[in-house]
């Protein structure tokens, strides 16, 4: 998977990014708080299929403590599939961005 990048400015969600369900479980994830500005984020994640409209995602935060309520730059990854990842800024005016990383091969 090519490096995905997305970001949240004051307080809001970012866009969900959306992980290849039948690629390897490895998966790295690096916020960077942008400065000036402050920003506390956490990541997140679901099992829920986004693209079936009759289910509302229910997401949960990262279950790495470094990734949730955070407000400085972070880096870590998950060890499993999840069917999307999102960051949520929860407070500051500032801005944070998600890069988000699976193994294996990069498509075009």
């Amino acid at each position: 998977m090519r490096q995905i990048r997305v970001s949240t400015s004051g307080v809001s969600i970012s866009s969900p990014v959306i992980v290849d369900l039948h690629g390897r479980p490895e998966i790295s994830l690096q916020v960077d708080v942008n400065v000036p500005g402050t920003a506390t984020y956490s990541v997140q994640q679901t099992l829920d299929n986004l693209y079936d409209t009759s289910i509302t995602p229910v997401w949960f935060d990262h279950p790495d403590t470094n990734l949730v309520a955070q407000t400085v730059d972070r880096q870590g990854n998950y060890a499993y599939v999840p069917a999307a990842i999102r960051l949520n800024q929860t407070a500051g005016a500032g801005s944070a961005v998600l890069t988000v990383i699976q193994a294996g091969l990069a498509r075009a």
